[in-house]
């Protein structure tokens, strides 16, 4: 059994290196991991720290694209039998991959999301807070499923939930896309807790905005009824 960790990476030289030692040191039970980075053409020095690595699969953007067009590189080249998606920044704690697998690999779903809201959670910017618990409501309605954080990073999948699905999102509404498109084909999606404790602000590089939560309720409806 193999779980692929496919981590999008841009402008995060202070903590790519850090949340890499992270993914590298947690032990997976009887699972072997891969890890697939790719670099959206960062301009910090991101690039060249990754350039210096000698292991993973390691791509780079020629341009920078978005965080959906950087995990729909990482999808290309995944051999895993359950697929995982990480950030760069030190928000999400590797540590929870155990919990997040368990689900899955007891056979009691195919679909896994680590839920900010049921677990530990704080200072979470005000806007970021309620714009999620907003898009979140959406999803639930528009689905009709019940989940409690629609925007989580994350996102825990079987290869073969993945199969047949087209995704075109090159942006942050890869979130609602990806979730949309994995309700409709009949999937249900369990989620556990996880803690979430050392969130960013926009001067510590948060880049996800108000206008992206906007955009992500436009997708929800578009691919509920069109797509």
């Amino acid at each position: 059994m193999k779980l692929s960790i496919i981590i999008p990476v841009y402008n995060e030289k202070e903590t790519i290196l850090k949340i890499l030692k992270k993914v590298e040191d947690i032990e997976l039970k009887y699972i072997e991991k891969e890890i697939i980075i790719v670099d959206d053409f960062s301009t910090d020095g991101t690039r060249d720290i990754l350039k210096s690595l000698e292991k993973h699969k390691i791509f780079f953007h020629e341009k920078n694209i978005g965080k959906g067009g950087a995990i729909r590189t990482g999808l290309k080249y995944f051999t895993g039998d359950i697929v995982l998606f990480q950030d760069a920044d030190l928000e999400y704690d590797p540590k929870f991959y155990n919990d997040l697998l368990k689900p899955i690999l007891n056979n009691e779903t195919k679909v896994v999301y680590g839920s900010r809201m049921l677990g530990e959670h704080k200072d979470m910017y005000s806007l970021h807070y309620f714009g999620n618990n907003f898009l979140t409501i959406a999803t639930n309605f528009l689905f009709n499923c019940k989940i409690s954080d629609m925007e989580t990073c994350y996102k825990v999948f079987k290869k073969e939930v993945l199969e047949g699905i087209s995704l075109k999102s090159e942006k942050f509404d890869f979130e609602p896309e990806i979730t949309a498109k994995i309700l409709k084909k009949g999937y249900k999606i369990k989620e556990v807790p996880i803690d979430f404790k050392n969130p960013r602000d926009f001067e510590q590089g948060k880049k996800i905005t108000w206008k992206d939560g906007v955009m992500h309720f436009y997708y929800l409806l578009k691919y509920r009824f069109f797509d």
